[in-house]
């Protein structure tokens, strides 16, 4: 018989032996995990790795086949989801796509007081509206307030995500592969951001999940990778994003460099098995 933890109330996220099995395939696991108030994580991996499904269940999407999950100090499968879905911001390509084409933008964000996709019955008062202009003002989109999300560039569309998560002035922001999609220039307006947030004390935890060490913002604290659903190494950021770590993530030897507190990673290149004799 399996034990159940009990939540530690100074931690966010804590997942103790935690396995999403679908059939005989597991998608993650066993992990464990545990992310603090003033923490700021990257999830890193190769497609299949278990990120996105490690994700859900720190958002209260999934609950885990083995283990037990606590988020926000509550534990899965005994808490009201619908209590608890306001205290975490999300951001996803999965909540993207259930968003209609005619949605007015400012709607969008407003909403997620409610923890619905736009305007229906609700009601809300000068102050939801006012604070929903200022989450768009943060991700420097105010002036797309009266558009229709359909109308939006990808990079765009992004940012008005993140403007919705931070709506609710979440206790944890979770981050789903934002910049997936973008051009250049779309990815790095989406670092500076991000950037700002993880500066920022009085910013949410947060977590973001990206198969690329590029996409990960200055001040982010800790890392995770994963490989075939199994943690490589976990705990600080610089002690996580290694070649060596990274090499046995993407199974291939990996060159890491860093520049202004950006990762940058390629393959290494294999030197000549031989030189020509003169």
């Amino acid at each position: 018989m399996d034990v159940v933890s009990e939540p530690d109330p100074d931690l966010l996220v804590q997942l103790d032996s935690v396995s999403v099995r679908r059939g005989t395939t597991t998608l993650v696991g066993p992990v464990s995990w545990n992310v603090e108030l003033d923490e700021r994580w990257v999830v890193l991996g190769p497609n299949g790795a278990g990120k996105t499904t490690l994700l859900k269940i720190a958002a209260a999407e999934l609950y885990p086949t083995e283990g037990t999950a606590h988020v926000l100090a509550e534990t899965l499968g005994h808490v009201d989801i619908s209590e608890l879905k306001p205290r975490i911001g999300l951001s996803s390509a999965a909540l993207a796509g259930r968003i209609p084409g005619d949605e007015v933008v400012s709607d969008l964000v407003v909403s997620a007081g409610y923890a619905v996709l736009g305007r229906w019955r609700e009601e809300y008062e000068d102050v939801d509206d006012e604070r929903a202009i200022d989450m768009l003002e943060r991700a420097g989109i105010e002036h797309l307030a009266r558009r229709t999300f359909g109308t939006l560039s990808e990079g765009e569309r992004k940012r008005v995500l993140i403007a919705r998560a931070l709506m609710t002035d979440p206790e944890l922001l979770l981050l789903d592969e934002p910049a997936a999609g973008l051009d250049l220039g779309g990815r790095e307006d989406l670092v500076a951001i991000l950037t700002e947030l993880a500066m920022n004390p009085d910013a949410p935890a947060t977590v973001l999940v990206t198969h690329h060490v590029e996409e990960i913002p200055p001040g982010f604290t800790h890392a995770m990778l994963l490989k075939e659903g199994g943690v490589v190494a976990q705990g600080l950021i610089d002690d996580v994003i290694t070649e060596e770590n990274l090499s046995t993530a993407f199974s291939q030897a990996i060159a890491l460099d860093r520049t202004d507190d950006r990762f940058f990673a390629r393959r290494k290149r294999r030197g000549p098995s031989h030189r020509r004799a003169r």
